[in-house]
């Protein structure tokens, strides 16, 4: 189950947690799955190919003696020049200690490199560049460093020159900005008792503030920092200050009207203007403390067959093959192993089989979980979100023959890629909501769906009543009360049907 819960990002990390963790584990490449026998036939192969080698080199070596023993003796011994002098060894009083020690170096390091060859499992071609593919995708996906708002601000300051008294006061500003982009602090608050001097620095170190990207950094409130925001160039920035000093609740709430009466614009002046509002951004600071998205990595993929079924197959190229390392086998059948050596092994080839147990069995269940979805939601997966079919976890748990708690660990986190696109395993569940006309149950999806068109259908000069869109969903087989449309109704962030009307 806590394998089974696992999306295949963190399964990766488990697995190779494991490996480091647990010595009996190995990597499994493809070099190492050739049988016995086929080794034993290429060892004869390769002896016999020996034996052939041997006597022709014996025979070759015997003729290149013979021509370099005559060469020897053709040589005439007396007539070599003067300065050469004979040397004589006498190897019965050679350093032999010092040499045996040397030797003995030699010895003891060729030894143990050839261990090392001898216990380093053999790595195929594919398993190489299978292992320098997966380093590149580690690196390319290691998050780069974001710039800060602080960072941003202080590069624009270092393309003028302050005297260090300002510096100092536009550091300590800088660094006192809340993650909106806002300074909420009184002059008096942030320098506390302090001098003409230091209140005439902090003046003009925010008006140097107010002057950075992005515009209406450093401001106190909302209002503030919209009003930074006004371009001075537009038609409207006069209205536009009105509207922002005077009336944003009334914006909020649609009550375009009274702001008519109250500051005797044009309408018309006053919708252009709230366009231009809705541009400026009232968290100008938001944008740089951000987390970037989360890299989704689909579990499952689903694809159609020649035969018009839609299989699903799971995404397994990322994950290493695992298997018990066989020298550790073999010490454990040996009778001259130690006991203690005996114990460590057996211990740590119980986690290891438990480890390739839960993922196998993981890959069982996964494949059955999500083919079980699958066939229940083909009309998704031919037509689209309008078709799909109310689904409880249970009903999957009845085909797959297993506890409801083992499908909601089998859909936590997981993702499946579609031809529809890549959805989380929990978006084909949906709640039921009972068909007016007697027909088949309707998914909670597909009633906020049909919701959304209706309220995109709509005449926004008069939009309709709640009471009106539980109207139309009734035409369209749908059966929901007054409440059931005003909660998807907020949960799709759409505004009541006042704030909705265009004026």
């Amino acid at each position: 189950m806590e394998i089974l819960q696992l999306p295949l990002l963190q399964l990766e990390e488990r697995i190779e947690e494991e490996l480091e963790k647990n010595p009996l584990l190995e990597l499994e490449s493809e070099s190492e799955s050739e049988s016995s026998d086929d080794f034993d036939e290429r060892l004869s192969e390769a002896d016999d190919y020996s034996d052939a080698d041997t006597s022709s080199g014996n025979e070759s070596a015997e003729e290149y003696n013979s021509e370099y023993s005559a060469e020897i003796d053709s040589v005439d011994s007396d007539n070599l020049p003067e300065t050469i002098t004979p040397v004589t060894i006498d190897v019965d009083n050679l350093p032999i200690i010092g040499m045996q020690k040397d030797f003995q170096i030699a010895d003891d390091f060729a030894q143990t490199y050839a261990d090392t060859i001898d216990e380093a499992p053999a790595r195929s071609q594919n398993w190489l560049e299978d292992q320098d593919e997966r380093r590149n995708d580690t690196i390319a996906n290691i998050p780069s460093h974001s710039q800060t708002l602080q960072e941003y601000l202080t590069d624009q300051l270092s393309w003028f020159d302050f005297s260090d008294e300002v510096k100092s006061m536009l550091d300590r500003i800088i660094n006192n900005l809340d993650q909106n982009g806002y300074f909420p602090y009184d002059m008096e608050e942030f320098l506390g008792s302090s001098s003409e001097l230091e209140q005439q620095l902090f003046a003009e170190a925010m008006r140097i503030i107010h002057k950075l990207d992005p515009p209406g950094i450093g401001a106190k409130n909302l209002k503030e920092c919209l009003i930074l925001q006004i371009d001075l160039k537009s038609p409207n920035c006069d209205v536009i200050r009105v509207l922002i000093q005077s009336h944003l609740e009334d914006i909020s709430s649609n009550r375009i009207p009274q702001i008519v009466r109250a500051t005797g614009f044009p309408m018309t002046r006053i919708q252009e203007a709230i366009a231009e509002l809705r541009r400026l951004k009232p968290r100008p600071g938001s944008e740089f403390s951000g987390e970037a998205a989360a890299t989704i990595i689909p579990d499952v993929i689903v694809e159609k067959n020649d035969e018009g079924r839609y299989v699903v197959r799971l995404e397994e190229g990322r994950l290493p093959h695992l298997r018990i390392n066989d020298q550790y086998r073999s010490l454990i059948k040996n009778r001259e192993t130690d006991k203690n050596t005996k114990e460590y092994i057996k211990q740590h080839a119980g986690s290891a089989q438990w480890l390739l147990d839960a993922i196998e069995q993981r890959r069982a269940t996964l494949l059955r979980v999500s083919q079980a979805i699958v066939d229940y939601q083909i009309d998704f997966f031919e037509q689209g979100n309008h078709a799909i079919k109310p689904l409880k976890m249970q009903q999957i748990a009845d085909v797959v023959g297993v506890h409801i708690t083992t499908i909601s660990r089998a859909c936590d986190n997981k993702w499946m890629m579609t031809p529809q696109g890549v959805y989380p395993f929990k978006r084909f569940f949906s709640g039921t909501i009972a068909a007016s006309d007697g027909g088949d149950n309707v998914s909670q999806d597909v009633v906020r769906i049909k919701l959304q068109e209706i309220i995109d259908d709509e005449d926004k000069s008069t939009p309709l009543s709640d009471e009106a869109i539980v109207e139309q969903l009734k035409e369209a087989g749908i059966q929901v009360a007054r409440r059931t449309v005003v909660k998807y109704r907020q949960l799709l962030n759409i505004p009541s049907s006042r704030v909705r009307k265009s004026w």
